[in-house]
């Protein structure tokens, strides 16, 4: 009895002593859950962007449901999109995916993309800004919210050049804007974005979009956006291959997309080319030249001025400088029925003549393949009556260097390219050859060039 009477006075205290650590553990338990719960909202609250109201019948906020990927498969360019709500962190060069449901650590994403299409060109590419795609874990707060989507690409490469403006640029930006926004509204979002660039080509970005552009560079507030897409497509050098565009464009819808935007200003392009204005009863050709330019010059360019005029053209000299203005030189070009001129950037404006009209390149020596690529594709493609001038070795001002010694520079410059196109061999061909026209042969190209041009104002004006 006395052991029961002992056991049952011990079971009282321990009881309420067990009775006391379980209210004690509760109480713990209910704390350190209240405390996970308010940790979770401050940092849902202080990491998660004020997601972009949309009105979709009177409903609230559209919960975000990004994803995030990437298109790697070309040679050219890659491709990323943010399919969903994403907040830019400029400090960072940095794009969230605003969809909390990541936040936790959990299926975490990152991708970095340098948005320029020369992908396979190394040293060029260690120049673009890399920008970093991720869902977290934690983004800023969003300041500036927009209701159009951001396009985000870099003009960080070759800028400056016309050349590679438009191959690496803006026909990218067609292609892209043709595949993969047709008749939508985005925002540019552009790294390496210079005052003279936007100021030289603000016509053209605004038939793109009509929204300010972001500087990814110098921004220095967070936006969001309903979705992103990086990088621009490119079908290869100064092509676009209609099998590969949705809507089926060419370098002819090209070549209107640019009419449209340079040519609706007949004013200044009356007072840009006084020519214009006037009767013309002589074709008129464009000579283009590089008397501003490091080699390729024609020597005796007064010369071939003087024997296209004896033929019977109206002859304008063009030569394109850094500031010269589009819709002066589209106006100039465009109402022109010839073009000629050594292969170089200039040659980039026969984008602005008209489709049926001539156009002869004179190819120095060593330069027949990258001629035809970057100039003989476009006139192909945009319906161009193409002659190419080859000139002979004696026309190059490389046989002064190179013709007594036993080299290939003149005697086979295939051969010594399939060694590689470095610098030292880009510069022989394209920076210290300069040519002097043989004029009795080159006379016969503009004769005949004549005829046509002839023929071709009498039909197009």
């Amino acid at each position: 009895m006395k052991i029961n009477v002992v056991k049952k006075r011990a079971s009282k205290p321990t009881m309420a002593f067990l009775g006391l650590m379980l209210f004690v553990l509760m109480i713990i338990m209910v704390g350190q859950n209240q405390l996970f719960f308010l940790s979770r909202l401050h940092s849902f609250v202080n990491s998660t962007p004020r997601t972009i109201s949309h009105n979709h019948g009177g409903s609230s906020v559209q919960k975000s449901k990004a994803i995030i990927s990437c298109d790697r498969s070309h040679y050219f360019y890659d491709i990323c999109s943010i399919n969903g709500s994403t907040i830019f962190d400029p400090f960072e060069s940095t794009f969230y995916d605003m969809d909390t449901t990541n936040k936790n650590g959990t299926n975490f994403i990152l991708e970095k993309i340098r948005p320029y299409p020369r992908k396979w060109e190394n040293f060029t590419m260690g120049r673009i800004k890399e920008i970093t795609l991720t869902t977290g874990p934690l983004s800023p707060t969003c300041l500036i919210q927009h209701k159009a989507q951001a396009l985000v690409f870099s003009v960080g490469g070759y800028t400056g050049n016309f050349f590679h403006d438009i191959n690496d640029g803006f026909l990218p930006l067609f292609i892209t804007v043709n595949s993969l926004f047709p008749n939508q509204d985005f925002i540019f979002v552009i790294s390496k974005l210079e005052d003279w660039w936007v100021q030289k080509y603000k016509d053209l970005l605004q038939s793109f979009s009509k929204h300010p552009i972001i500087n990814l560079d110098k921004e220095n507030v967070t936006h969001c956006f309903p979705k992103a897409t990086f990088g621009l497509m490119s079908h290869g050098f100064m092509t676009i291959d209609q099998n590969l565009t949705p809507t089926s464009k060419t370098l002819i819808d090209f070549h209107k997309f640019l009419a449209t935007t340079y040519g609706a200003d007949r004013k200044s392009v009356r007072t840009l080319s006084q020519f214009q204005s006037r009767p013309r009863p002589r074709p008129r050709l464009v000579l283009a030249s590089r008397n501003e330019s490091v080699g390729r010059l024609i020597l005796n360019q007064n010369e071939v001025k003087l024997v296209a005029e004896q033929i019977g053209f109206e002859v304008i000299l063009f030569e394109p400088r850094k500031n010269t203005s589009l819709h002066e030189s589209f106006g100039l070009i465009h109402s022109s029925h010839a073009m000629i001129g050594v292969h170089g950037a200039a040659l980039t404006h026969a984008l602005f003549l008209r489709p049926g009209s001539i156009f002869i390149q004179i190819i120095p020596i060593g330069a027949e393949g990258v001629s035809d690529l970057c100039f003989g594709k476009i006139a192909r493609d945009m319906k161009l009556v193409y002659e190419e001038y080859k000139i002979g070795i004696e026309e190059s001002s490389l046989v002064a260097k190179f013709a007594k010694e036993d080299s290939l520079v003149l005697k086979n410059p295939k051969a010594l390219q399939e060694k590689g196109w470095s610098k030292e061999i880009m510069d022989i061909y394209l920076r210290e050859q300069n040519i002097k026209l043989d004029l009795n042969r080159f006379r016969i190209y503009l004769e005949i060039a004549y005829k046509k041009a002839k023929a071709f104002m009498a039909v197009n004006g």
